[in-house]
């Protein structure tokens, strides 16, 4: 099986991808339980790289050397999601929930496509951390009250987007499918 083609797990044939590409996505409901479930596993890798790191730097206080873990952080996650979407469009979460990224086509990502995806999707954190930054808003009640309005625009931003795919899967031109043999 060549790197970049997509395995038949969930029975999926390429051309049912193709034909799930085109429709509308899965339930909004799903597709944020896979999102959720999906940080709860990311909370392990954080933790081994962040103990590497503070190994490796002989970080004393979590403050020494906070930049270079962010950035550590950030690539190990970058290294994740790109290298889990293009081989098989699927990381444990999604995997779990029988869903799968593809391109409009259905067929596989590419590692640069699978980079812009994971590029994008940040659109989650960054805009409201960037408002709370700018407005020198620094208690956790701001903070928290900013990302989760956020996220609930963003999450309703689905239903006026075409196929209701996330904004993020839009503008890199990606696709989350359901992946069950039998879709009810």
């Amino acid at each position: 099986m060549s790197l970049l083609t997509i395995p038949e797990q969930g029975g999926l044939s390429a051309q049912a991808c193709a034909e799930r590409a085109r429709g509308t996505a899965p339930t909004l409901r799903r597709r944020l339980a896979a999102f959720l479930y999906e940080g709860v596993l990311l909370f392990g890798l954080v933790m081994v790289v962040a103990l590497v790191y503070s190994i490796a730097v002989n970080q004393r206080h979590g403050l020494h050397g906070r930049q270079g873990m962010m950035v550590v952080l950030f690539l190990a996650l970058a290294v994740y999601f790109v290298w889990q979407w293009s081989r098989g469009g699927q990381t444990l979460a999604l995997r779990t929930w029988q869903l799968r990224v593809v391109t409009p086509e259905g067929g596989p990502l590419t590692p640069m496509l699978a980079l812009v995806r994971y590029l994008t999707s940040w659109l989650w954190f960054i805009p409201p951390m960037l408002l709370t930054w700018l407005g020198g808003w620094h208690d956790k009640g701001t903070i928290s009250a900013a990302v989760l309005g956020w996220m609930a625009f963003y999450v309703c931003l689905t239903w006026a987007l075409p196929s209701r795919q996330f904004l993020h899967d839009v503008i890199s031109g990606t696709r989350v499918i359901d992946n069950r043999k039998q879709v009810a």
